[in-house]
């Protein structure tokens, strides 16, 4: 295992090497270096080394973090510091931590090649299975009834049932390399994974086969993916320095393809996350930044800025009011961007981005619409884009000669 890895980049790869940015000055109060940006932080020290992994918890009150510390903390949002550690059990660097529908498990996975679940009130180890391989990847399904995790040993996910504690499907040679990221849709019914190889796949829980493939969705690694809280769009991380999206309920994608942002992203996506209402995404990158999306307009609403090494992952709370990210720099970062939208950035970006309220020619509904290029006005919500059917203009035919 190299050194520098972490999740979106378990094998420590890295990125194509990016440009540095500066760092916050001394005793800043504020997190953001964009001129004009007044965005409130909190840091979060207590871990050792990078934090590989960072979810909210218990009605956004509590955050849940883990380690190449091989420890777990929770922490407390109001009082920003662990109220539990769960440590002494894994004997290698924990790639990522996520927690049951009811709060009370914590499910984790390691390079010591296990995958091990916790009482989330005690602290206390409840069971582990043994992998052949580093364990990259793990996620709980949305009912709680099993967990999924991703091996490089094979390039194999493996699906296994929380309450019986026995791994009911493995699928070796899922990838041609490393799985960056696995984790089930909020139906249950399929488990998507990407990898170093490009590709984007769906497993199917019923079928035990993969139902869906893209293989030509990114130019780089994938590093990370999330579903909408419906299941029906889902949002890939590349170090192709995009974000994309896919319209996978009705695979729509198939016929035009995924939704690309690329304005804005300034280095390697390492990872992505939808607010829970899928108005916003969050990815974090390699250049240490993190970047709020407006789903509906398709452009960067805000960077912020403030970690001094690599941004490992991010979340966003359900109320919208914070973001959380982790870093290589062996910190957490708490955002209060409950009022980022009457910050003097943001509002000094819609204007030079020749930004309106428009309805959609679609749905109908009113929406920031942003000129995210030169030459082109939006006139659809992303969402209603991605559903909209392909309408495909035929040329017509030759006219024919009357001498013919």
């Amino acid at each position: 295992m190299a050194a520098g890895a972490c999740r979106g980049d378990p094998l420590g790869l890295g990125p194509p090497p990016q440009p540095e940015c500066g760092a916050s000055p001394a005793g800043s109060r504020w997190g953001d270096q964009e001129p004009a940006a007044q965005i409130q932080f909190k840091i979060l020290r207590g871990h050792s080394d990078t934090v590989s992994s960072c979810r909210f918890c218990i009605e956004d009150t509590k955050i849940l973090s883990c380690s190449y510390d091989r420890t777990v903390k929770l922490w407390d949002v109001a009082k920003g510091f662990p109220i539990q550690v769960f440590e002494e059990e894994h004997t290698a660097p924990i790639s990522e931590c996520n927690l049951s529908p009811d709060d009370k498990r914590v499910i984790t996975s390691s390079y010591d090649n296990t995958v091990k679940a916790w009482d989330m009130e005690t602290g206390k180890m409840l069971w582990t299975i043994e992998h052949e391989g580093i364990v990259t990847s793990c996620n709980i399904s949305w009912d709680g009834k099993y967990v999924v995790s991703g091996s490089d040993r094979e390039n194999a996910i493996h699906i296994i049932d929380a309450a019986s504690v026995t791994v009911v499907a493995h699928v070796q040679g899922h990838h041609k390399s490393t799985i960056t990221r696995c984790c089930f849709d909020p139906d249950n019914r399929r488990v998507t994974s990407v990898s170093y190889d490009k590709t984007i796949k769906l497993w199917d829980m019923i079928t035990r086969s993969t139902s869906i493939t893209i293989k030509e969705g990114h130019t780089n690694a994938i590093s990370d993916c999330c579903f909408t809280s419906d299941g029906h769009y889902l949002c890939t991380a590349s170090w192709d320095k995009t974000l994309k999206i896919w319209d996978i309920k009705t695979g729509e994608f198939r016929c035009h393809g995924p939704i690309s942002w690329n304005q804005g992203c300034e280095g390697s996506v390492s990872s992505c996350v939808f607010s829970q209402d899928a108005s916003l995404v969050v990815s974090g990158t390699y250049d240490k930044t993190i970047a709020i999306w407006d789903t509906d307009a398709g452009c960067k609403k805000l960077s912020l800025k403030g970690h001094r090494d690599w941004v490992t992952d991010v979340a966003i709370s359900k109320n919208k009011k914070w973001i959380l990210s982790a870093s290589k720099d062996s910190t957490l970062r708490l955002w209060n961007v409950e009022k980022m939208d009457h910050i003097p950035a943001v509002i000094e970006n819609r204007k030079a981005r020749g930004s309106k309220t428009a309805q959609c020619e679609e749905c109908e509904k009113p929406f920031l619409c942003l000129r995210c290029s030169d030459s082109e006005m939006t006139t659809k919500r992303v969402f209603c884009h991605l559903s909209s059917p392909v309408r495909n203009t035929l040329p017509l035919p030759p006219s024919v000669s009357p001498d013919l």
